[in-house]
């Protein structure tokens, strides 16, 4: 990256960490059971409700207890189950309109983090109108109070629950819409480790590397807190702790519970402190290939931590000795290249794999300049990269045998 545009870069990154504290951040208040959100709207005499979610979390009978306690309660509750992974334009305004022609005055995202995204954006439109969706991508550009808007995670990764940030694909041309704004994060989280239950191992291990990743992002970058780091580092202890138990015994409702914890608080960090390239990335590759954003984070995280080299090795090392992975006693180096292993044979024990399936090599100089555009200036990185550079990524996890990706979901 030139010159310029590194002083340009780190300007406006300084002016955004001078701001937090000024800034309207706040976090959720949390529940910890379904069983609590009846009484709480009829506190608030709402009595028609959209909920967002996807058809194999329905199909799989997570949502089927929440719709029983609404019609007990006499609430009006209305499904949307088509959300796909990397929610689109088109999952918008079908929900939207099912949202305006039930009279609805709440939302709940229920699922994966591409449920609650879409949630998130069906209520900006609500509370804009006349303004595009397309129109609302990047920061500050919604600035309007959604309907309630109530999140039920049921992976303990995304941390969709905490964030102003929601990621829309447009349908037609597959690019990105991020949306940041402050009306975006939810009003409540409910932590209900039995909503995860049912979770298939391969998503307990790629969502729960997810929530690592923006741990490790918003620890690493230059816009850290006191608050952000404490979450972080807490975070990281959490899922290194749990994660292996969950994967592997998906009915220890402690280690369930643990890891919806770590996601919760990977939220709250990131959401101050932002991601990284790691994001930037993925998110390109889900818009193009409809690849799982976890899997993708989760893959990338230890290639693109190696490229910056002995910049982050002092913060990975106190990461590893959170972990359980290092001690004191170790260097900074020593620290760093335990964490960063330690991820990698992650990625062989939940055999999750090392590349990803269906990138074409003709379409990297183009998704890289997408990269390029989501995290500069906005992602306070430890190193500054250009798109060229970016490029460097997807070579590194493009998987050499061919197009044979089945992109799954993302619940």
């Amino acid at each position: 990256m030139n010159t310029i545009k590194k002083l340009y870069c780190r300007t406006f990154q300084t002016v955004f960490r001078i701001a937090i504290p000024i800034l309207p951040y706040r976090s959720p208040k949390l529940l910890h059971s379904v069983d609590e959100l009846p009484a709480l709207l009829n506190e608030q005499s709402i009595s028609s409700v959209l909920l967002v979610t996807d058809t194999g979390i329905r199909s799989l009978g997570l949502t089927a207890h929440l719709e029983e306690l609404f019609s007990k309660e006499g609430i009006s509750l209305t499904v949307y189950d088509k959300t796909v992974a990397n929610p689109t334009t088109d999952n918008v305004a079908e929900a939207l309109a099912l949202y305006k022609e039930n009279n609805c005055q709440a939302l709940i995202g229920f699922g994966g983090g591409s449920s609650m995204d879409c949630a998130k954006a069906v209520g900006a439109c609500v509370a804009r109108p006349r303004k595009p969706l397309m129109k609302m991508k990047g920061i500050l550009k919604v600035m309007r109070p959604l309907p309630p808007l109530f999140a039920v995670p049921t992976t303990a990764g995304t941390g969709s629950e905490t964030t102003l940030a929601a990621v829309i694909t447009d349908a037609k041309t597959r690019g990105k819409y991020p949306i940041n704004d402050f009306p975006l994060i939810p009003k409540y989280a409910v932590l209900d480790p039995e909503v995860t239950r049912s979770l298939p191992p391969f998503i307990t291990a790629s969502t729960g590397l997810d929530a690592l990743t923006h741990a490790v992002e918003a620890y690493i970058g230059r816009s850290t807190t006191g608050k952000t780091r404490g979450a972080a580092v807490k975070a990281v202890d959490l899922i290194f702790h749990n994660i292996k138990t969950a994967y592997s015994d998906g009915n220890n409702m402690e280690a369930r519970k643990n890891m919806l914890h770590a996601s919760y608080l990977a939220g709250v960090a990131f959401t101050i402190s932002y991601v990284g390239y790691v994001h930037a990335v993925a998110h390109s590759l889900g818009g193009r290939y409809n690849i799982p954003h976890g899997l993708a984070n989760a893959v990338l995280l230890p290639i693109v931590l190696r490229s910056y080299g002995p910049v982050i090795h002092k913060k990975l090392h106190r990461l590893a000795i959170a972990a359980g992975l290092s001690d004191r006693k170790d260097s900074h180096a020593e620290g760093a290249e335990k964490f960063i292993s330690a991820i990698e044979a992650m990625l062989d024990d939940f055999s999750l794999g090392h590349t990803l399936e269906g990138i074409n090599a003709e379409d990297i100089p183009e998704l890289a300049r997408h990269a390029d555009a989501e995290a500069n200036p906005l992602y306070p990185v430890p190193v500054l990269m250009n798109a060229k550079e970016l490029e460097q990524f997807y070579y590194a996890v493009m998987n050499q045998g061919g197009n044979t990706h089945d992109p799954g979901t993302d619940k």
